[in-house]
């Protein structure tokens, strides 16, 4: 599954341990998403979706 948080947190002036601070989650698990190495639960998917402002349809795709 491929994501968009990457752009999209660059586009918010947040960095990787913003976004993880606001999520609750460490840093490393905002950068196995990014890398399309862990996919999110559907918690965490919709966590990210409404703090980037996008709807997760939009921020995750099937390959």
């Amino acid at each position: 599954m491929k994501n968009q948080i990457k752009s999209l947190r660059k586009a918010h002036g947040l960095r990787q341990e913003d976004l993880a601070a606001l999520l609750g989650v460490s840093r490393q698990t905002i950068i196995a998403i990014e890398n399309n190495k862990y996919n999110p639960t559907l918690e965490l998917a919709m966590k990210l979706a409404r703090l980037l402002q996008t709807t997760v349809e939009d921020l995750f795709t099937l390959e």
